[in-house]
C-alpha cells in the first residue's frame, strides 16, 4: 500500500519511513502542507499520515481541503503532539480516520493502519476469503485449506489489492503504483508487461488448487478484476 507522511521533521519522517518499508507499505514524504497537497493531486495513496505542526499551514487546514476537495480517497491518520480533546475532535470531525498523539508506539499506529484498512472494505477479521483460499493478513500467507502456497512478496500484494476491490477494474498503473509506489514510473522494470506476469503466475498457483476456475478477469486495454463470484469457463 502507498503511504504520504507529511511530517517536517526529517529524523521522525525517515523512521517511520523506515518502519513502513520494513512491513511492506511504499512511502513518499513531504514536509509542507503544500508538497503534499502536489503529490495528493498526483498520486494515489492509500493513507496519509499527517501532522498539525506544519512550516507553512496547520495541518487541519490541509486535512479540511483535501476532504472539501476530494483531493484523495485516502485514508488520513493525524500524528501530533497535540492531543488536547479539542484537537482530536476538529480532526475527526474534518474527515481524519484516526488520530494518534506523539508520541506513539509504531506498532499502535501500524495496527491502526490495519483496522482502519479493514473498517474501509468492510473486512471483519485478519483474513480474507478467496473460493477455498484464505489470504491471511498479518502473517502475509495464502492458503488453501491446510496448504500453504509459495507466493512472492509482489504477488501477494498484488492479489491482497485486488480483493480489497474485488468486482472493480484495476488499471495496470493502480496495480503498479501499489506493489511499487509513485516511481514505478520512473523505472523500466516496472511496465504493464510486468504487472501481466505478476498476474500470470498468481492465476497458475491459484488454478492449481482450484483447476477451471478463474478469480482474476481481464478487462481488455484497462486492467483486471477480481470477480465477485467465481464462474467455470464454458466447455
Amino acid at each position: 500500500m502507498n503511504v504520504l507522511i507529511v511530517e517536517d521533521d526529517r529524523g521522525l519522517a525517515r523512521e517511520l519511513g523506515l518502519f513502513l518499508h520494513q512491513e511492506r507499505y511504499q512511502c513518499d514524504f513531504a514536509r509542507t502542507g503544500r508538497e503534499a497537497s502536489e503529490k495528493l493531486f498526483v498520486n494515489d495513496y492509500d493513507f496519509v499520515l499527517l501532522d498539525l505542526g506544519l512550516p507553512d499551514q496547520d495541518g487541519l487546514q490541509l486535512l479540511a481541503q483535501v476532504r472539501r476537495e476530494r483531493q484523495s480517497p485516502a485514508s488520513i491518520i493525524i500524528l501530533s503532539a497535540r492531543g488536547s480533546v479539542d484537537d482530536r475532535i476538529n480532526g475527526l470531525d474534518l474527515g481524519a480516520d484516526d488520530y494518534l498523539p506523539k508520541p506513539y508506539s509504531l506498532l499502535e499506529l501500524l495496527s491502526r493502519m490495519q483496522a482502519v484498512t479493514r473498517r474501509k472494505h468492510g473486512v471483519r477479521q485478519d483474513a480474507l476469503a478467496l473460493g477455498g483460499f484464505t489470504l491471511n493478513l498479518s502473517e502475509r500467507t495464502l492458503r488453501y485449506g491446510s496448504t500453504a502456497l509459495d507466493l512472492t512478496r509482489k504477488e501477494f500484494d498484488l492479489l491482497h489489492y485486488l480483493l480489497l476491490h474485488r468486482g472493480k477494474v484495476l488499471t495496470r498503473q493502480q496495480l503498479s503504483e501499489h506493489i511499487w509506489g509513485s516511481s514505478a514510473s520512473e523505472s523500466t522494470d516496472h511496465d504493464s508487461n510486468f504487472i501481466d506476469v505478476h498476474v500470470k503466475n498468481v492465476r497458475k498457483k491459484l488454478a492449481q488448487h482450484e483447476p477451471g476456475v478463474e478469480w482474476i478477469e481481464t478487462v481488455r486495454g484497462v486492467g483486471y478484476r477480481l470477480k465477485a463470484d467465481a464462474t467455470s469457463p464454458a466447455a
